[in-house]
């Protein structure tokens, strides 16, 4: 499958970061506020690269869609959410939720036509409770055939 880089918000992006709300990877340019994918609603598909571990204590990181009026999309709860995936319990690799292990599937999800109105820019919002995350990547992106996508943890 061939992506095109205008769908994709992270490829192996760095999701370390102290608890808190912070806008993940790149954000794409709707043109203008509307609902997207002409009729057929594509998919987000949101996958672990490097396994997302904390320092320590364990903690929480859950991943949102989110849209909003300008390119730095807010990350103060005022940016109109989507979609949000579960809280995934932060560790490590033995005590993770298997989704945060290299090569997880953290969300694979069509997206709402209806519901909250899609702004202009649209972007992925990561949610870190109670502790930092000490490292640890994601790839996020948009598709319209899910069936023929497939996470190799290896890369390969």
């Amino acid at each position: 499958m061939i992506l095109d880089a205008r769908n994709e918000f992270a490829d192996a992006t760095s999701v370390a970061a102290g608890a808190g709300t912070a806008l993940i990877g790149n954000v794409i340019d709707l043109s203008v506020a509307r609902d997207i994918g002409n009729g057929e609603a594509p998919y987000l598909v949101i996958t672990t690269d490097t396994e997302i571990i904390t320092g320590g204590s364990a903690g929480t990181i859950s991943f949102s869609l989110a849209s909003d009026a300008q390119a730095a999309i807010a990350t103060d709860g005022s940016a109109s959410i989507h979609f949000t995936t579960t809280s995934f319990v932060t560790d490590d690799a033995a005590a993770n939720s298997d989704q945060l292990n290299a090569g997880g599937v953290i969300a694979c999800v069509k997206l709402p036509v209806e519901g909250v109105v899609y702004e202009r820019y649209l972007g992925i919002l990561a949610t870190i409770g109670t502790t930092t995350v000490t490292a640890g990547k994601i790839n996020a992106f948009l598709t319209c055939d899910p069936a023929k996508w497939k996470a190799y943890a290896d890369a390969i």
